[in-house]
This record gives structure tokens, sequence and C-alpha cells, in this order.
């Protein structure tokens, strides 16, 4: 599934109050911890995130304590003891056998020695596959019973829509776009390569003015400088989306990535967005508005103005007309 489909599989879980422990399976770097600390934070919850690989087993167990000639086990400060969460046991298979053998309890029958996990807590988990090369072990098969298993793979939608929101640089955005192939790139040999991960690295990078080879490898830096070289005769975006200039749709097809998802990310309110909607129906191919609105409109739902902006697209008859035809993307 994409990490927007698990995104929505887990609010599942939440809505429905299933408490049965999660296994997220993916690639490094494609975002498997971002989806489950976004929706801790969207359902304000505690997050506390455990890698068992740095952890002895008696670190997870707690300390014997003798008390009236009886052991007790005194549990670790950073177990929950109230409230409501997610207990996320991050890279959980890179943990030792020994270690996933402690674990077993904990996800299983939600107590370990004498802790027991709150009622309000989920317990979920994520970890790399053997093919990720990310030096795991191989998860015993009790363990493995014990939870619901989903794997996510690596998506430029859902990429976008994250990016977006995150407000990311919107160069880096366009480019991606155009060479979803780059998105999640994985290079043996090297130590710098492209991932969702690296490229909100490389984001900062370059918003500070500084080459990303370092965070995205060689390869990957160098296609994108030349991406920018060609980009560098963008329309005037600011202009548009303020009603003030009505240039020509570009004809190169970089350049058309790159004047697009500008006019997403710097569409901020409802009138903005109708200029920008108003100039790409006017000037584009019914496909680039389409990117457009299946870019925008999840965005300014998120940002809380798609329903004025909905009711200005229904007073004027072209962008009725068209968006008709595409009413799934006012839905979705």
């Amino acid at each position: 599934m994409t990490p927007n489909d698990l995104k929505k599989f887990l609010a599942q879980l939440i809505q429905h109050n299933i408490q049965s422990s999660v296994m997220i399976w993916g690639p490094p770097g494609i975002g498997k911890s971002s989806v489950v600390k976004q929706l801790s934070d969207e359902h304000d919850f505690e997050f506390i995130d455990i890698r068992l690989s740095q952890l002895a087993p008696t670190d997870l167990r707690g300390i014997p304590v003798p008390e009236n000639g009886i052991t007790h086990w005194a549990s670790p400060e950073f177990l929950p003891q109230k409230g409501q969460g997610i207990l996320f046991l991050d890279e959980i298979n890179m943990a030792p056998p020994a270690m996933q053998g402690v674990a077993q309890q904990l996800i299983l029958d939600r107590k370990v020695g004498s802790y027991r996990v709150p009622p309000d807590w989920y317990i979920w988990a994520a970890g790399n596959r053997k093919e990720d090369r990310a030096g795991v072990f191989e998860m015993p098969a009790p363990l493995a019973n014990r939870f619901i298993h989903l794997e996510t793979t690596c998506e430029i939608n859902s990429f976008k829509q994250y990016a977006l929101q995150k407000e990311l640089c919107e160069r880096i955005i366009a480019f991606l776009a155009f060479r979803k192939d780059l998105l999640h790139q994985m290079m043996p040999n090297e130590m710098a390569w492209p991932s969702p991960r690296s490229w909100v690295m490389a984001a900062g990078l370059h918003q500070a003015g500084l080459p990303i080879d370092s965070a995205v490898g060689h390869a990957a830096a160098a296609e994108f400088e030349a991406f920018l070289s060609v980009t560098e005769d963008i329309p005037d975006v600011d202009g548009i989306v303020n009603g003030k200039v009505k240039p020509t749709f570009p004809s190169e097809v970089s350049l058309r990535y790159a004047t697009t998802l500008s006019l997403v990310a710097r569409s901020d309110d409802a009138t903005k967005a109708l200029h920008a909607l108003r100039w790409l129906v006017n000037q584009a191919n019914p496909e680039w508005v389409q990117l457009f609105a299946a870019d925008a409109f999840p965005l300014f739902r998120a940002k809380g103005f798609m329903d004025d902006l909905q009711q200005q697209i229904m007073s004027e008859p072209k962008l009725k007309a068209f968006l008709t035809t595409y009413v799934q993307l006012l839905s979705s």
C-alpha cells in the first residue's frame, strides 16, 4: 500500500479502537515512521519511539528489585504509565533475537515483567525487509504471528502531499514529479542516495544555498541541477496567483511541471487558488489542470479553504463545466 493508504488504514484502527499490534514493512527512507508520527499528532496522542536494537533485555523487562523476600521488576521510565498514545517499536527487526524474544510478551500480552501497557495505548512497530540490505535479523515466527502485517511502498503522490503540507522547496517537488523514478533509488555502494527522507534533507540544503549531493548522491543532484537550469524561465507564478499577469503556458515539459507545482504551493488561499485554476483552464491542456487539482485539492482541504474555493468554482460557468467532468477530484 502507499503511505497515504497506510495512514488511512491505521486511522481506521484508531477509529474502531482495534488494539492488535501492527508491523509496518517497507524499504528505508520512505516515511513509515513519519506516517505514524503524523497520526499521533492529528489525534493528539502521546508518541513514544523505542529502538529495541539499542536496548538490552533487562532495559525492557526492568531491573529485579527484592522486596519482602520477593523479587519485583522495576519497569523502565520510558514505557508509558497513563494517558493515550502510540508505543512505536521502530526498526524492531534490527534488534537481536534475544531482544525480539523479550518484546514478544509486550506485543501480544501488553505486559512485560511487572509492567502493563495502559489500556488506551496502541503498540505498532516498523522495520525494513531483508532485500533492503538493512542489516536486519530474521523475525521469529512466534513474534511475527503476533502482528497485523502491512507493507508500504514508495509513491510520488503521497510524497507530494506530504511535501506540500510541510512547505518543502517547490522546485524539488516539481523535479520529483517530473523524475518520479528518482524519488527512491537505493544504491548499495553509495553512502548518499535518493529517498523521500533524503529529499527532505536535500530541500533544507537547497534552500540554504548548499549543494544537495551529500544527501541524495551525485547522480540525482546533477539531474536536479540540470532541471533548475531548464526551469529558470518559469512564468511569474506570484503574478498568476494574484491575478496580475496572464503569461502563456510553457511548452517545455519540465517547465510545465515546475509551473504547475509552483501554482499549487503558492495558492495559500481561495482567491489565489481560483486565479491559478482559472489561468490553467484557459492556458493549459486538461492533463495539467487535472495534475493541479489532484495535488492542490487535498492540500486546500487540509488548509481549510476548499469549500470556499468550490463555491467560487461553481459560480464560474467555464470552471464549473470543466471540473464537473472531474467531479471525483472535488470529493476525493
